[in-house]
């Protein structure tokens, strides 16, 4: 297989996340919560979803979307387009937008960097709309359009960005 352009939504499916409401009589203390992940509960520049600081009832499932270790998770409202790599199974609101299944066409961490590039972010700001504040949606996500290596150079690019990311980690510290 060559490097194809492609729309970023014929490689992963998109869905947009939902919350129940009125969210503060889903949201308890009990053992059998589930996780209830918010974009508060992530670094601004983390990569993964490991925690969360609330959860909700069972009931609420069926008004929000579950997500699963290994699922994408793309900001898109305010500070849109961030990506993050769920490592827990929980639920999102709609402020997040859940991208499955990118294992079948990506490197993980391919597509963590693709998603945090600036060539992206640019495609995502051009598209991102709103009265007052800049939104994504589903349909303006999927038709990005991403340039795809076959896995195995995707997997040489990310040891190449890893390496030098590398390099550059103590000089970060200095600042």
């Amino acid at each position: 297989m060559n490097w194809q352009w492609v729309r970023l939504g014929s490689t992963v499916r998109i869905e947009r996340g939902g919350s129940p409401r009125p969210i503060k009589s889903y949201i308890t203390t009990d053992s059998n919560g589930i996780n209830w992940i918010k974009i508060g509960d992530v670094d601004k520049d983390g990569k993964y979803i490991t925690n969360t600081k609330e959860k909700i009832k069972p009931t609420g499932i069926k008004k929000s979307k579950e997500v699963y270790p290994g699922d994408f998770l793309l900001t898109n409202s305010m500070s849109f387009g961030r990506p993050y790599i769920s490592k827990i199974y929980g639920c999102v609101h709609d402020g997040w937008l859940v991208l499955r299944n990118p294992d079948v066409v990506f490197d993980i961490n391919f597509l963590y960097y693709l998603l945090s590039s600036t060539y992206l972010y640019n495609q995502f700001v051009i598209k991102a709309s709103g009265s007052t504040v800049d939104n994504l949606n589903i349909d303006k996500v999927s038709s990005a359009l991403i340039c795809l290596p076959p896995l195995k150079e995707q997997t040489m690019i990310v040891n190449q960005i890893e390496k030098i990311i590398r390099l550059i980690q103590p000089f970060e510290e200095l600042l």
